[in-house]
């Protein structure tokens, strides 16, 4: 849905030099949320920096609430994680995390900061000279409804000092995060993200299955909680799952209803050719455990992968926003939740017969309507461990 509101009317403050006329309106998504209708505030192609590089002078958006140092918001989320886990001020989280905060990883959801606090020592402890790097930042909003951010990041560092799975390795990690965070006022109020753990594990020469197992068998410190997990319904009433139409990428481009369309026929109604019809053929698709691969045969084998895993996965889209334009493409974060049975023996070995929930993040990077890059995590690791738990397995 499109909005005449001028992107620069009421987000850029008297001397920020928000002085261009905008090519595209802004678009607003069914939450009401505002996106941005170009790519002028963003983590430029290429940067490879921990810290953006530019003038801190003035501000680029009305940042009303937030300190008065950062000039726009992904300037705040690449340089509060530098702060905190570069230049180690572990302290300012109790700035830029509200006191509430949600937070939902591996590990299941998390109240309140101090949990958060012990949780940053701790991974600073284990790789301490651990460098993050800003690979880019989705983001939507304004500073009177909040802002929502998908926040890529690299981590390479070596690991020096003890952790959760033992001592130090003094290997080299060289892995990819994704945090997605809803911010108003200069604090995270809510926090979704997946650390890459298995290839963690997986690069340190750690038996990943054996750690799943472990970390499955210590889940009764913090039981499974599905009703965090947005209920998925692929079947409604005993019906054929519908078929979602795909936008028209010719008119006017709905990018919300495009990736409702995406997830559903591709996972809903398992119709894998509609890859062909949303990903260009030279895409280049990065996945959960530093998978990675060149091409639709390699995003149809992961999505086909999924399905025979779980036979009767089903998907939710439970999150959408975007930024940019026709002329510029467009960068869409979309968060996902699912659930399925483990009945078949592509991904985890032979059949547990268990249930499982799964959640992920994808990062879509558009050109005329069409996917030329995918960087896509989901909760594997905890996948693993509700699988490989020592608990008996459901009867198939």
């Amino acid at each position: 849905m499109n909005t005449d509101k001028d992107p620069s009317a009421g987000t850029a403050e008297p001397g920020t030099g928000a002085d261009r006329a905008p090519r595209y309106a802004p678009q607003v998504s069914s939450t009401g949320r505002i996106m941005p209708p170009d790519l002028s505030i963003s983590v430029p192609v290429g940067r490879g920096a921990t810290l953006p590089d530019g003038d801190y002078s003035r501000r680029k958006q009305s940042m009303r609430g937030f300190e008065d140092e950062y000039t726009d918001i992904v300037d705040y989320i690449v340089r509060i994680t530098h702060r905190i886990w570069e230049d180690q001020d572990i302290g300012y989280i109790y700035d830029t995390y509200a006191p509430g905060c949600r937070v939902y990883d591996d590990s299941g959801p998390r109240h309140g900061i101090e949990e958060m606090v012990a949780g940053t020592i701790q991974s600073i402890a284990a790789f301490p000279a651990m460098r993050h790097y800003a690979d880019d930042v989705i983001w939507a909003g304004d500073d009177e409804q909040g802002f929502v951010t998908s926040h890529r990041a690299l981590n390479i560092g070596d690991h020096t000092g003890h952790w959760r799975w033992g001592p130090p390795t003094h290997r080299r990690l060289n892995t990819w995060v994704i945090a997605n965070c809803v911010v108003k006022d200069n604090q995270i109020h809510e926090e979704w993200v997946l650390y890459n753990t298995a290839a963690k594990l997986q690069q340190l020469g750690l038996d990943v299955a054996a750690c799943a197992r472990e970390y499955g068998n210590s889940r009764a410190l913090r039981p499974f909680t599905a009703p965090e997990i947005t209920e998925v319904q692929r079947l409604e009433g005993g019906r054929k799952p519908s078929l979602l139409p795909e936008p028209d990428t010719g008119g006017v481009f709905d990018v919300e209803a495009w990736a409702h369309a995406l997830f559903h026929n591709t996972y809903n109604r398992r119709d894998l050719s509609a890859i062909d019809r949303f990903y260009a053929p030279n895409v280049r698709w990065y996945g959960a455990t530093n998978r990675q691969g060149y091409g639709r045969a390699q995003v149809r084998a992961m999505a086909r992968g999924l399905l025979s895993t779980f036979p009767d996965l089903g998907v939710h889209v439970d999150e959408v926003y975007w930024m940019g334009n026709p002329d510029e493409g467009h960068r869409v974060s979309v968060r996902w939740a699912g659930a399925g049975t483990h009945k078949g023996y592509t991904l985890y070995g032979a059949p547990t017969g268990r249930q499982v929930h799964l959640w992920g993040i994808s990062q879509l990077y558009l050109e005329h309507g069409r996917i030329v890059e995918e960087w896509a995590l989901f909760n594997e690791f905890d996948v693993m461990a509700q699988l490989l738990r020592d608990e008996p397995a459901a009867m198939l």
